[in-house]
């Protein structure tokens, strides 16, 4: 792609990516707004500074404005992730809840929450780390077995990712019924009972893996138009790819430690960010802004729709994300492209 284009299609991404930002923002401020406790915006705000009555202060501070930070950042997170997962790939299917990393990421949650009797947001954390990491490892051993397509490795997420969830299933089988309730609720994937603590390990992964992400984008990028060509503009191959993966694990795990596996959304944000910018290769910035923007508009959607009852964000996701399959399947153009080396979409011979 020539310097010109590359720069055009950066900017056009950036102001994408801002767009989503403040749309993912607008929605944030909605949610933290309204409800079933009724406040008004002026009210809402001068809870936010420090005014308005104790249980203004409670209601806004500590249950509406953690969770919509909470959405924001774990769209981010997974928005990210799957931009990662599909640019290594170089398959619109290659995002961690498909092959398999986030049921990994939730089956080491599961045994921290089930096995070992600790629910605290560090054990769940470091549960769901070694959890992501080891599914990877396998997932990656079982792709280099002949080639390591990207075809193979998705094919290889999706027989890990059915094992895994039938161990899942299995683990909350077992267990009583009061903590089956509740790995079950997590399972679903869920913001209703975030609160501040669990935020924090979030926050600080985003700050070192995004911002790193980004800077290794150049390298997803090149690596989208193959090895051999990666190679001979001198992008070390195996190590960019570890390096990315690394990145994407880290960043489904932490986004399932804090409010479970939230399904498709990592599949569709780098997707449509992509179509929106019109960029011939999957970005991260606006993945990630796209990521927030979708989660934020679900969980508010989840609020909602069965007032005062509040639904799991993970069954909206879902329901959103299988009406995105369908459309990505039947209707939306060049499903199976990979950008050329002149920058445009190319499609594959099946």
């Amino acid at each position: 792609m020539p310097g010109g284009t590359a720069l055009l299609v950066h900017r056009r991404s950036a102001i994408i990516a801002a767009a989503l930002l403040l749309v993912a923002l607008a929605v944030a401020a909605v949610e933290i707004a309204t409800g079933d406790y009724t406040i008004t915006p002026a009210g809402a705000l001068n809870a936010l500074v420090g005014g308005g009555s104790d249980l203004d202060r409670f209601i806004v501070v500590d249950q509406r404005l953690p969770r919509a930070a909470a959405a924001l950042l774990v769209g981010a997170a997974l928005g990210a992730s799957g931009a990662i997962f599909q640019s290594v790939s170089r398959n619109p299917l290659g995002s961690p809840d498909i092959i398999g990393f986030t049921t990994g990421a939730a089956t080491g949650g599961l045994t921290v929450i089930l096995l070992v009797g600790a629910s605290t947001a560090t054990t769940i954390l470091v549960g769901t780390l070694v959890g992501g990491f080891a599914t990877a490892a396998v997932v990656i051993a079982l792709a280099l077995r002949r080639s390591a397509t990207g075809d193979r490795l998705v094919l290889s997420g999706i027989a890990v990712a059915a094992m895994l969830a039938a161990t899942n299933d299995y683990l909350v089988s077992r267990a009583d019924i009061e903590n089956a309730e509740v790995a079950k609720a997590w399972q679903y994937g869920s913001l209703n009972a975030i609160s501040w603590p669990p935020l924090l390990p979030l926050a600080v992964v985003l700050m070192l893996a995004l911002p790193a992400a980004l800077l290794a984008s150049r390298s997803l990028r090149i690596l989208e138009l193959g090895d051999d060509t990666a190679a001979a503009v001198g992008v070390q191959v195996v190590r960019a790819r570890t390096v990315a993966l690394a990145l994407g694990v880290c960043l489904a795990a932490i986004a399932v430690a804090t409010a479970g596996p939230i399904g498709f959304l990592a599949l569709a944000a780098p997707q449509l960010a992509r179509r929106i910018a019109r960029s011939p290769g999957v970005t991260v910035l606006a993945s990630a802004a796209m990521g927030a923007a979708l989660l934020v508009s679900a969980d508010l959607l989840a609020q909602r729709l069965l007032s005062p009852f509040q639904i799991p964000v993970g069954l909206v996701t879902a329901a959103i994300g299988g009406a995105y399959l369908v459309w990505m399947l039947t209707l939306a153009p060049a499903v199976g492209s990979r950008p050329s080396r002149a920058g445009r979409p190319e499609i594959r011979a099946k």
